[in-house]
Order: C-alpha cells, then structure tokens, then sequence
C-alpha cells in the first residue's frame, strides 16, 4: 500500500471529485495578507431576510457573494443557525424535506435594527484577500483540476510522472519562500 494513498489506489478511488476550480483550499487565514474568516452569523441573518434557505443555500450563496473566497463549513452554518433560533431570531421549519430557516419577526426588527453594524460579511471576506492571493486560489484550483484528471483515468506510468511534477511544484514553491527577494525569481 502507497503510504500517500491509504486505499493503495493511486488516486483511483476516494480522491475523486475533490479536485478542481471549486475544490475547498482552506480557510485562507495565515501569513501573506491572506483571507480571514467570515462572521458566519451576520451572514446567516443578511441572508435568510432577503428569503428563507437552508444551509447548504447558505453556503453556496456565501461562496458566490464572496466571488468564492469564502466557503463556510456546515460545521459553522449549522452552529450558527442553531444559536439564532436559541435567541429567537430565526425559526426553523420543514420545507420540501429540507430543515429551512427563516427570520422571526424578533429577527427581521434585529436585521432593521442592526443592518449596518451587520455590515456585508461576504466583502469583507473577499476585500480581505489581495488579487495576487486570488489568482493563486484560482491556479492552484486548475492545477488540482489537473491532477485529478490524471489520477481518475491516467495509466499507472501517468499517474506516477503526475506524482513527480507536483513533487518537484511543491519544492520549487518553497524555494520561492526560501529567497531572500534580492534575486528575481520568475523563470
């Protein structure tokens, strides 16, 4: 068994599907001006007093207004969510199967109330990350897309020259890191 693929597949198997432009890449937090987190709840109200949504909504609606810089998990929309209904700003119903929320009067006079300490999360977020971040995001996406490919339908022979471009990627980047900026680095 391939100690980098615990299924001993080769990238044929569990990785599936989790490459492209639309891959999750972190939380985008860290050195380099890079992104911060979100207030998820403030985004959460924003949004459900426009209409009610359900959380994967939620998700895909914060991921588009942050032009994709922000992708919140379930592990932080369903909290939020579960602490806005203890406060008696949202309720939450059964729509169509779905578990979908949507503003008490309580939470429509608090949205009103608050709008401009609420702010616009989703700018924020994305204002928060420089373009050369961005475009890093967006390459990196492309490249995974790539490699996915590779590991879904590349021969044993592609997969393994695959193995070797992104071992030699990585290093390359962190010898990028390593210089001292004194040299110019593009090649």
């Amino acid at each position: 068994m391939d100690r980098h693929f615990p299924d001993g597949e080769r990238g044929h198997g569990r990785g599936r599907g989790h490459f492209g432009p639309g891959a999750h890449l972190g939380r985008g937090r860290g050195r380099g001006g890079r992104g911060r987190r979100g207030d998820v709840r403030a985004a959460v109200l924003l949004l459900i007093a426009e209409e009610p949504m359900h959380g994967y909504e939620l998700i895909q609606q914060i991921v588009e207004r942050s032009g994709g810089v922000w992708k919140p998990s379930p592990g932080s929309i369903y909290p939020a969510l579960s602490q806005l209904e203890d406060e008696g700003l949202v309720i939450i119903d059964k729509v169509a199967g779905r578990k979908t929320a949507r503003l008490t009067a309580e939470g429509v006079a608090y949205v009103a109330e608050h709008k401009a300490d609420l702010g616009s999360p989703w700018d924020d977020v994305r204002d928060s990350v420089g373009a050369p971040e961005q475009d890093l995001r967006e390459l990196i996406g492309q490249l995974m897309g790539a490699a996915g490919q590779v590991a879904a339908v590349g021969t044993p022979a592609q997969v393994k020259a695959a193995a070797d471009v992104l071992i030699e990627a990585r290093k390359s980047l962190y010898r990028v890191l390593a210089e001292d900026g004194s040299t110019d680095s593009g090649s």
